[in-house]
């Protein structure tokens, strides 16, 4: 009986065990990362006391991230994925525009809530224009793009009636005021960041109104220059 011949150059595929335990020190990885963040700052913290706290060596740490950096953006990702699935059930149930972007907003506010004690000093590394942390950031694109999918979720699956082109660029504004809100609860040091729920509670109805609003034909020419200025501001000459 012959057997195939293999390619004795060629690695073997990784098994699904293989992939699950790297996956495991991927997110051991990720969570040491983040509980020393918190613990002693972003800036203080280094990839070789992440790497000591996961008990792994630091060449492996390097392995999943290259940086501190790829850290975050891991954590950027991870966090999106999280607003998705808190923000489910209120997408599922509600079709009242604000009611879901309502839901949605505090949703996001929930999931980042473990995060507040480190956010003011990571900010500070995110805020940078040039930062590869920055919401802004080609680095950060696809936590961005996930994120203003949210809201278009909020928008697609709601009974709101809107103009075509606001459709189009709604996603992306309410992404803009989220990040407008996440900027607010950073420096928020009431209890439980009560404010900023006050300020999603006491926005999200204006929003509702402005976007009912600019169904009237009579706002059709300032809603278009709004737009058009959006535009202008948004290409990169």
């Amino acid at each position: 009986m012959t057997t195939a011949a293999t390619d004795p150059g060629e690695p073997p595929a990784p098994g699904p065990a293989r992939r699950a335990r790297g996956e495991q020190t991927r997110q051991l990885i990720l969570e040491t990362a983040l509980r020393l963040f918190r613990e002693r700052g972003y800036a203080e913290t280094t990839m070789r006391a992440i790497a000591k706290e996961a008990g792994v060596a630091v060449g492996n740490a390097y392995y999943y991230f290259d940086s501190k950096e790829h850290l975050i953006q891991g954590f950027y990702d991870r966090n999106q994925a999280a607003h998705r699935a808190s923000a489910e059930q209120v997408l599922a149930d509600e079709k009242d525009f604000a009611a879901r972007l309502r839901g949605v907003l505090h949703a996001g506010i929930d999931v980042n809530a473990p995060y507040h004690s480190f956010a003011a000093t990571f900010f500070k590394t995110a805020a940078e224009p040039s930062s590869p942390l920055s919401p802004f950031s080609r680095e950060s694109s696809p936590a961005r793009d996930a994120s203003i999918a949210i809201f278009r979720d909020v928008i697609e699956g709601s009974s709101a009636k809107l103009d075509p082109e606001l459709r189009k660029e709604l996603p992306e504004l309410l992404w803009l005021g989220w990040m407008g809100v996440i900027l607010f609860w950073v420096y928020d040091k009431s209890p439980e960041q009560r404010r900023t729920r006050r300020l999603i509670d006491g926005a999200v109805p204006l929003i509702d109104r402005l976007v009912s609003l600019s169904r009237l034909r009579v706002l059709r020419p300032a809603l278009r220059q709004i737009l058009a200025l959006i535009e202008t501001v948004r290409r990169d000459d």
